[in-house]
């Protein structure tokens, strides 16, 4: 299970799952019924030279990560790109969900 950061800034929330050894083809990003699910598979490498192993530690397989949307998520302006083994998943927020920042002036006691 690969795990995964979330961030929230002014105006979207940001996902980002590091998923060294697969390329954007092997992941896939599915929204539904206010969940967003992300899912993948990584395989083996073939090698057709016998060789004892002592000890492996690389993960091949499949996984699958689903996260509830918040509520004032644009559900039509998500998006997700792939570079360098990181999934980042983009979830902006609607106008109206947008917290607006306000100065607030400190005074002398």
């Amino acid at each position: 299970m690969p795990a995964a950061d979330i961030v929230e800034t002014g105006d979207s929330y940001e996902i980002a799952i590091e998923l060294p050894g697969m390329d954007e083809k092997s992941v896939e990003v599915k929204l539904a019924d206010g969940t967003l699910t992300i899912r993948g598979e990584k395989q083996a490498e073939k090698e057709e030279k016998s060789a004892d192993f002592c000890l492996r530690e690389r993960n091949f397989g499949s996984f699958e990560r689903s996260f509830a949307l918040p509520d004032g998520v644009d559900a039509a302006a998500i998006e997700a790109r792939f570079a360098r083994g990181v999934l980042v998943v983009r979830l902006p927020k609607k106008p109206e969900a947008r917290k607006p920042e306000r100065r607030i002036e400190v005074k002398a006691a």
